[in-house]
């Protein structure tokens, strides 16, 4: 005889009653359980450190133009956990802290927005970090943030400080202090402020021991800036230190902060170091296409060594960016420090068998449009003083292009930008445009032209 067929209900009429009740009561204590915990959670002292505990203004940058002087820092990921007893940046939150000297006769207003056209509200900061239940805890939360803010309008003869809070940024932080005055006049601070935790690629560059002063070329005419310009070698190379890679299409000129404030003030943003972490990093935002800001770049080759730096303006995922890498030559023009290196544009993403892990950029072969978008970049950052074009790698056209280290195709008028900067405001009209060499139409042109 077969055993009797039971339907679902029919198992379930025959379990006895203890049965029933224990499985009620457990899930009944299972959520008590979790409701607890996060009562207990929500009910976790506020907690946090004092100012004078953290050190952190010991790395304040201080400026001063004329009756005013302005010194800021920007909180670390750990120090602002520390200060405000929360995980801001878990919540994309970074407070700079900006400490104003007014010695006018006449009051001003700070304009945040000029700092960040989202930056966030005391409460809005506190309120992202509450505790679930928290009460009281929550208000002290937010008594905290909103005492640590620094007021808005600045009296005449007097100094105020405090904290506003911006997006996150890592590596290096742009920071602009506006002020402006009743009667129209305006105070402006430009900063490039260092953030500790990002380990990128310029950490690890000792500038001032690659070259002995008897290495230095000095230059001090235009003239004999241009011949030197054009003695350079046509292109960056492989490890091997010959074989030709990308062209060398950049010479930047100028002390090393101001040129770097210049393009993280127009977006760019630093390279982090190649490791586990950032490989990582790199894998998610391409198989999700989330944003990398910091995106590694392969090693090229010049001076006998890889890149002292790379920067990128990277687009809304990290197949996408402009991006160049930096030298610092053995040269200087009127005693400021000159710069070489090359810039192309990333469009998306292949697979190699040159590299590990084995995908690569693929690059916009058309390599003269990454340099025109720098030019124009730069050319709005106002920190420019002089800009031209000088011959470089030489002409080569969609008919017949040269190859980068990994075999794509690049064409090109041949041609590099140089740019002088300067640290004060320079506004574009005030510009000196170098008549060197002139862009041409490769469009136009085919292989043999002059």
């Amino acid at each position: 005889m077969n055993p009797p067929a039971f339907s679902v209900s029919s198992k379930s009429a025959l379990r006895p009653a203890w049965l029933e009740a224990s499985s009620v009561q457990a899930k009944l204590l299972s959520l008590i359980l979790i409701l607890c915990t996060l009562a207990m959670s929500g009910c976790a002292a506020y907690q946090h450190k004092e100012k004078h505990e953290l050190g952190y203004l010991q790395r304040a940058q201080t400026q001063t133009k004329g009756n005013f002087q302005v010194s800021v820092v920007v909180l670390s990921a750990q120090e602002s956990e520390a200060l405000f007893g929360s995980a801001l940046a878990d919540q994309g939150i970074q407070p700079v802290w900006v400490r104003i000297r007014n010695n006018d006769p006449v009051p001003y207003w700070l304009y945040a927005i000029a700092l960040d056209p989202a930056y966030f509200s005391p409460h809005e900061a506190a309120w992202k970090n509450h505790f679930f239940l928290g009460g009281s805890e929550n208000s002290a939360m937010d008594s905290h943030f909103r005492k640590q803010q620094i007021h808005r309008f600045v009296p005449p003869g007097q100094t105020i400080s405090g904290f506003l809070f911006t997006r996150l940024d890592e590596g290096i932080k742009p920071v602009t202090i506006d002020l402006q005055s009743a009667d129209g006049d305006a105070k402006t601070f430009f900063f490039s402020v260092p953030v500790p935790g990002l380990p990128v690629d310029s950490d690890q560059v000792d500038f001032d021991a690659l070259y002995s002063e008897e290495e230095i070329v000095r230059i001090e005419d235009l003239a004999g800036l241009r011949t030197w310009i054009e003695s350079l070698p046509c292109c960056v190379f492989g490890e091997d230190g010959t074989t030709p890679g990308d062209p060398l299409n950049l010479v930047m000129i100028g002390e090393r902060g101001v040129v770097a404030s210049a393009f993280i003030h127009q977006g760019w943003r630093p390279v982090e170091i190649t490791y586990a972490g950032s490989l990582w990093k790199m894998v998610k935002s391409s198989l999700f296409g989330s944003e990398y800001r910091y995106s590694p770049m392969s090693p090229l080759h010049l001076f006998g060594r890889s890149q002292d730096f790379g920067l990128q303006k990277p687009r809304e995922t990290i197949d996408q960016r402009n991006h160049l890498r930096l030298w610092l030559a053995p040269a200087r023009f009127k005693g400021m420090p000159i710069l070489v290196g090359q810039i192309s544009r990333d469009i998306g993403v292949r697979m190699t068998g040159k590299l590990w892990p084995p995908t690569t950029h693929v690059i916009d072969p058309e390599v003269d449009e990454a340099r025109w978008y720098l030019a124009q970049d730069l050319a709005t950052s106002q920190h420019l003083i002089q800009a031209g074009l000088a011959k470089g790698v030489g002409l080569s056209t969609e008919d017949k292009p040269q190859y980068n280290l990994l075999g794509d195709p690049y064409y090109t008028d041949g041609l590099r930008l140089v740019a002088l900067f300067t640290a004060e405001p320079t506004a574009y009209d005030e510009i000196d445009f170098l008549a060197w060499e002139e862009p041409r139409d490769i469009r136009y042109l085919q292989s043999g032209d002059d």
